[in-house]
């Protein structure tokens, strides 16, 4: 794919640099939305002004709709053009589309292009702008279908054909009572499949699924994902149709959501690349230095058994290999805690937590024997194979109980549990192993070496 589109730019970069209009159409407006949002953004400045006298606003728009980029970099482009153009740009495009460009400008940039607009498309943004970010008044479109629920099929088919070419979706009419209240939903094949005179409330499906102005991204998503629509209605606190939220919006959600929780997992943020390495730098440093001070306190637990490992010196040898795996398992826990709370609102917490103390035992038991028969042959002493053996086993299971327990702790004080991230752990890893470790040495050292 990547090979088709770099020859694609070569091909179109020709056209351009010939100034090769009627060539640059005929390959640009053949490919998809996707290729053409990813040619477009790959034009440089002077390219670019090329292309806005290649192709119209109308054109352009589909690729603004169709792209994948940033909308901060999107707003960038609407500097390049022409007012007129903007102007026609912007309202061809879908209004969930402009919002995100829109909150993603300056205010007075943002000013000036709502200037642009007509009134109507103008306050249309503007309400949609006012929402909250991560909800569905910030996702949703309000170009979609509805009918009056006193329609006959004949009358509804002529309204949608009539007001199809403006839908971001038409998979979904949606029916609302006289004042707005959304009351059930039609799919185009009922539509078609049933006679002109029979009324829309006859055939209409009135348990409608529809989500809060103010529900959370994430929830909405999890409904998309479960009963697999393309879209979902949006309601206001009366219950009125206020837009939808369409499919590829939900699974830009998914993406961000999932980003999120691996920047959280990972310590550090993920989606947003600086090519400033003192910027990068200030952005890492809070966790790492947080964490080091965690460390601070394993280097202390491990200076006060100083005596300890002075008698047995070889104890040190296994050290890293007991906090390394105890960590290891942690991270493991942790991630299946995440992402099962992530996914699953109506999870029983007693049998996550159940299977992840049996997980835990199963892992340390099995563990633990292995490293007892390897240190017990490598050293030729079993003893101290038992030591390193039994620290496995109770290291692991703390860690394993730990991974699951954190997440949904902080789950129930209402803090994203993929803030428990793996460094997190495995730093905490390392100070319950170290402190396991040498209680049980010292344990076995005074039975057996009285």
């Amino acid at each position: 794919m990547a090979e088709e589109l770099e020859e694609l730019k070569k091909q179109l970069s020709g056209t351009l640099n010939k100034k090769n209009r009627k060539g640059f159409r005929k390959i640009f407006l053949g490919l998809h939305g996707y290729e053409q949002s990813q040619l477009f953004s790959a034009f440089d400045f002077e390219q670019r002004k090329l292309v806005y006298t290649f192709i119209s606003p109308e054109e352009l728009a589909n690729v603004f709709d169709d792209t994948e980029e940033d909308p901060g970099e999107m707003g960038k482009y609407l500097d390049e053009m022409s007012d007129s153009y903007v102007s026609r740009l912007l309202t061809e495009m879908y209004t969930d589309n402009v919002v995100d460009i829109f909150t993603n400008i300056r205010p007075i940039k943002r000013k000036k292009y709502l200037g642009l607009l007509h009134t109507d498309e103008a306050n249309q943004v503007r309400k949609l702008i006012h929402y909250e970010d991560e909800t569905a008044g910030s996702l949703m479109t309000t170009e979609f279908i509805a009918v009056n629920e006193d329609q006959t099929i004949g009358t509804a088919m002529q309204h949608v054909k009539r007001e199809a070419q403006y839908a971001e979706i038409i998979a979904y009419i949606y029916v609302t009572d006289d004042v707005n209240k959304l009351v059930g939903v039609l799919s185009v094949r009922d539509l078609i499949t049933h006679p002109d005179d029979v009324k829309v409330t006859d055939i209409m499906a009135t348990r409608v699924l529809a989500v809060d102005v103010n529900e959370d991204q994430e929830a909405i998503a999890e409904q998309v994902r479960d009963y697999n629509f393309v879209a979902i209605p949006v309601v206001d606190e009366t219950e009125k149709i206020v837009g939808i939220i369409t499919v590829d919006d939900i699974i830009d959600v998914i993406d961000e959501e999932s980003a999120e929780d691996y920047s959280h997992l990972a310590g550090v943020d993920t989606e947003t690349i600086s090519h400033n390495p003192f910027q990068t730098a200030l952005k890492r440093l809070p966790w790492l230095i947080t964490l080091l001070f965690l460390g601070m306190l394993t280097a202390t637990l491990i200076n006060h058994f100083e005596g300890l490992l002075s008698q047995v010196s070889v104890l040190a040898i296994f050290i890293s290999l007991i906090t390394g795996t105890a960590g290891n398992a942690g991270t493991q826990s942790l991630a299946v805690a995440v992402r099962r709370l992530a996914t699953n609102s109506h999870l029983k917490i007693a049998r996550l937590i159940l299977n992840e103390v049996a997980t835990g035992i199963i892992i340390g038991i099995v563990t633990g024997l292995c490293v007892f028969v390897m240190v017990g042959v490598w050293k030729q002493n079993f003893l101290l194979g038992a030591v390193v053996g039994t620290a496995m086993a109770g290291a692991i299971f703390v860690a394993n109980l730990a991974g699951s327990l954190i997440p949904i702790g902080m789950e129930k004080i209402g803090v994203d549990p993929a803030v428990a991230s793996g460094p997190f752990i495995s730093t905490l890893s390392d100070l319950t192993s170290v402190l396991i470790y040498f209680n049980i040495a010292q344990y076995f050292l005074q039975l057996f070496m009285k």
